[in-house]
């Protein structure tokens, strides 16, 4: 009797050693992937600086080629910690064929319309 009450405490102990140590590897894995890409959570006056540089994010005009496609677009940016521009939002306002005759002038009117349509949003969110 005394010894299947010894193995059930060590089976008990033995699995409590399981659980606390699973939930210790859950916890440090799910505070270390909110931060960035890398898994590392920024320190506190790095992560302010992001905050206050997305704060700052303006509307700017874009285009690209996808697929022989010319794409006129929006772009929210804001300048990254390392000093490059980064993207938080796009938006496609026109596509057309790269080869079409009528490229330039396509192109002409779409980027009028994404340079006005930038400065609109801009004010908006200025607000």
């Amino acid at each position: 009797m005394v010894v299947a009450l010894a193995e059930l405490a060590l089976m008990a102990l033995v699995l409590g050693l399981l659980v606390l140590g699973g939930w210790a590897a859950w916890t440090a894995l799910r505070s270390g992937s909110a931060g960035s890409p890398n898994g590392l959570r920024l320190p506190p006056r790095p992560r302010a600086e992001l905050a206050a540089a997305i704060a700052e994010a303006h509307w700017q005009p874009g285009h690209d080629e996808v697929d022989g496609a010319t794409r006129v677009l929006v772009r929210r940016t804001y300048t990254g910690l390392d000093g490059r521009p980064a993207v938080l939002e796009e938006r496609v306002l026109e596509s057309f064929p790269a080869g079409d005759p009528a490229w330039e002038a396509l192109f002409t009117e779409a980027m009028a319309k994404a340079r006005y349509r930038c400065a609109y949003l801009n004010a908006e969110e200025g607000q």
